[in-house]
C-alpha cells in the first residue's frame, strides 16, 4: 500500500492513491459506482471549474472568504476549467442522482491545488464549496456546459453547414431533376430548390434551439440545498453571475425561481427535444443523400458523393456513402438520448431532480454529435458532391408525370391516359401527348418544358 495515502471524511478513513488530487469522498464514489466505466463529460468538468472560480470571487466581495485564499481557489478552478486535470475526475456517470460525488470531486481537486499554491490547507467544503450546494452547482453546471457547447460547437457547425448548402444552391438552379413523392416519380424541381428545403429545415432547427437558450442561461446557483438559499448571501447569485459572465463571455443570470431550477430539469428536456428535431432533420437529409447517390449503375445515381474509403472487404471497387450513414447513426443516438433525458426529467421528487448526471451526459453528447455531424456533412458531402447531369436529364425526359401540366387543358382523366400509355410503351410523354391530343408539338413542348414547371 506504499502508493496509497489515508484520507478522512465524515464517515471515517479511506485509502486514496497517493498521487491523486482528489480525496475521500471522490474515492468512495469510485469504489461504489462500477456501472458504466464512463466518466462525466469534459465539458461539464470545465463548467464546474468556471463555477467554482466565480463562486470564490463572489465570496470575496461578500466578505465570506479571505482574498488570498479565494485567489488560490479561483486560480486552481480556472486550471480545471481549462481542462488541465481531466484525469482527476474518475467518477462514473451513474452515481448519486444529485451529482454530489462529482461536485465533491471538483471541490477536493481544487482544494488540493489551492493548498499547494497557498502553502496551507484549503478545505473542500468550507472554502471551495462556500455559499454552494451540490443541489444548485450541478444544475448550474448542466446549463453552463450546454450553453457553452451550443455557443462554441453546435451553432457554428450548423451555420457552417447551411452556408455550404447555400453556396451549392447558387450553382444548381439550372439543374432540373425528377421530384419524388412516396419514392415515386413526381413533378420536377431544381436541385437548388431541393437543397433549399434542406437548408430551411436546418435553419428552423437552429432557431428552435436558440429559442431555448434564454432559459438555459438562467442558473440555479444561489438556491443552495432546496431553493431557499440557506448559507448563501442574498447577493451571492447576482455576484456569481457577474464573475461567471466575465470569465465565460456569456450572459448568464440568476433563475427567476430557484425552487423550479432545482426541482426540475424542464429546460434540459426542452433543449433535448429540439436537438432531437435537428437529429430528425439530419437523418432525413442523410438518407436523401444516400438515395440520390445510390448505384452508381443500378440506383438513382443523381449525384456522386466523394469516395472516402473502400466499401467492402469482399467486393473490390465498392464505395459506400459512409458520412451519411454515420450521421444517421449519430441522429439515432440523439433520438435515444432524448428518451433518456425525458425519463430523467420527470424524476424531480419534491425539491430536487435526482437524475442530474445522466441528463448532463446525454445532453452534452447530443450537442457534440449534432455539431460533428453538421461539420461532416458540410465538408465531406455538400462541399464536393458531383451532379450526374446526364442521369437526371435522361430520367426527366422519361417522366410521364410531366403530363400534370396538361390537366387544365385536357382534363385529369385524359392526362392519366397519356401518362399510363407513356409508362407502358416506355416513350416520352411529349410524343404520346402529340398523338392523343389536338395540341401541336410546339405547344406541348412549351407546356411540358421542365424549366417552366419549377
Amino acid at each position: 500500500m506504499g502508493n496509497m495515502r489515508t484520507e478522512k471524511d465524515s464517515m471515517g478513513e479511506i485509502q486514496v492513491p497517493a498521487a491523486a488530487l482528489y480525496g475521500a469522498q471522490t474515492q468512495r464514489a469510485v469504489d461504489n459506482f462500477h456501472i458504466s466505466g464512463t466518466t462525466m463529460p469534459a465539458h461539464l468538468i470545465c463548467a464546474l471549474g468556471l463555477i467554482k472560480a466565480a463562486a470564490a470571487r463572489a465570496n470575496v466581495e461578500l466578505g465570506l472568504l479571505d482574498a488570498t485564499l479565494a485567489t488560490s481557489i479561483a486560480d486552481a478552478a480556472t486550471a480545471v476549467a481549462q481542462g488541465q486535470y481531466q484525469d482527476q475526475f474518475p467518477i462514473d456517470i451513474f452515481q448519486t442522482g444529485s451529482g454530489t460525488s462529482t461536485n465533491m470531486n471538483a471541490n477536493e481537486v481544487i482544494a488540493s491545488l489551492a493548498s499547494q499554491q497557498l502553502g496551507q490547507a484549503v478545505h473542500p467544503n468550507d472554502h471551495v464549496n462556500c455559499s454552494q450546494s451540490s443541489n444548485d452547482v450541478i444544475p448550474t453546471a448542466i446549463h453552463v456546459s450546454a450553453e457553452l457547447a451550443l455557443a462554441n460547437l453546435l451553432m457554428p457547425a450548423l451555420h457552417h453547414l447551411t452556408d455550404v448548402i447555400a453556396l451549392r444552391e447558387e450553382s444548381l438552379a439550372d439543374s432540373i431533376k425528377t421530384g419524388r413523392t412516396h419514392l415515386m416519380d413526381a413533378m420536377p424541381l431544381s436541385l437548388a430548390q431541393e437543397l433549399s428545403g434542406w437548408r430551411t429545415q436546418l435553419l428552423q432547427a437552429g432557431q428552435r434551439i436558440n429559442d431555448c437558450r434564454s432559459q438555459l442561461r438562467q442558473l440555479a446557483q444561489g438556491g443552495t440545498a432546496v431553493g431557499t438559499g440557506v448559507n448563501a448571501d442574498p447577493q451571492f447569485a447576482a455576484r456569481f453571475c457577474f464573475h461567471l459572465n466575465a470569465s465565460s463571455g456569456q450572459a448568464f443570470e440568476p433563475a427567476d425561481n430557484f425552487f423550479a431550477a432545482l426541482a426540475s430539469q424542464d429546460v434540459a428536456v426542452a433543449l433535448s427535444g429540439q436537438l432531437k428535431a435537428l437529429a430528425v432533420a439530419l437523418m432525413k437529409i442523410a438518407n436523401d443523400l444516400r438515395w440520390m447517390n445510390s448505384g452508381p449503375l443500378c440506383g438513382l445515381g443523381e449525384i456522386s458523393l466523394k469516395p472516402l474509403q473502400p466499401g467492402s472487404s469482399i467486393m473490390p471497387g465498392k464505395v459506400n456513402p459512409v458520412i451519411p450513414e454515420a450521421v444517421a447513426m449519430a441522429s439515432a443516438q440523439v433520438i435515444g438520448n432524448d428518451s433518456t433525458i425525458t425519463i430523467a426529467g420527470q424524476s424531480g421528487n419534491f425539491q430536487l431532480n435526482v437524475m442530474l448526471p445522466v441528463i448532463a451526459c446525454n445532453l452534452l453528447q447530443s450537442i457534440n454529435l449534432m455539431a460533428n455531424s453538421c461539420t461532416a456533412l458540410a465538408d465531406k458531402c455538400f462541399a464536393d458532391f458531383v451532379v450526374n447531369h446526364d442521369t437526371i436529364t435522361a430520367n426527366l425526359a422519361r417522366n410521364p408525370i410531366l403530363v400534370t401540366a396538361l390537366n387544365g387543358l385536357v382534363g385529369y382523366s385524359k392526362a392519366a391516359q397519356i401518362a399510363k400509355r407513356a409508362y407502358q410503351e416506355g416513350r416520352p410523354v411529349l410524343d404520346v401527348a402529340v398523338e392523343m391530343t389536338e395540341l401541336s408539338r410546339k405547344e406541348l413542348t412549351t407546356l411540358l418544358d421542365p424549366k417552366k414547371l419549377i
